[in-house]
């Protein structure tokens, strides 16, 4: 068995964490001490490990729990956890694609910023971010 402070180094976590994922459900202690701490056992080191390799592919605490809630249930199978994984994937897939746009957008700017002497009312990325800014604003109020 071990304590919440042994587990926690044993896997790289604070005590803190440990303590949160008891609160969101993803893991509980076996049982406690005469003295009332938290006693964990190889299953909860093995279910720790199973949530840091899961964040570790970008799984969000919420995936987490339905990853271990599919591990758990009699009615899942591998497909349901595999289009757990597919969707996980497209998310991912659309918010590389969004962080390429936002590169991109940012590559434009700094490459029309080419005179560094120039003014802050004269700065070109500030100009393009306000009139950006502006046309949002346009589009949302004639919506």
């Amino acid at each position: 068995m071990y304590t919440i402070g042994r587990i926690a180094a044993q896997v790289g976590i604070s005590a803190d964490t440990l303590r949160y994922y008891e609160k969101e459900g993803l893991l509980q202690p076996a049982k406690k001490s005469d003295a009332g701490y938290r006693l964990y056992d190889a299953d909860a080191v093995r279910r720790l490990h199973f949530i840091k390799h899961a964040q570790h592919c970008g799984f969000s605490l919420a995936e987490i729990r339905e990853l271990l809630t599919l591990k758990n249930s009699d009615a899942a199978c591998c497909r349901d956890v595999r289009n757990v994984a597919i969707q996980k994937k497209l998310q991912l897939e659309h918010k590389l694609r969004a962080l390429h746009a936002m590169s991109q957008a940012l590559t434009e700017l700094i490459a029309v910023c080419n005179d560094e002497t120039r003014s802050l009312d004269d700065c070109p990325i500030l100009a393009a971010l306000e009139t950006s800014l502006g046309r949002q604003q346009e589009a949302a109020s004639d919506a």
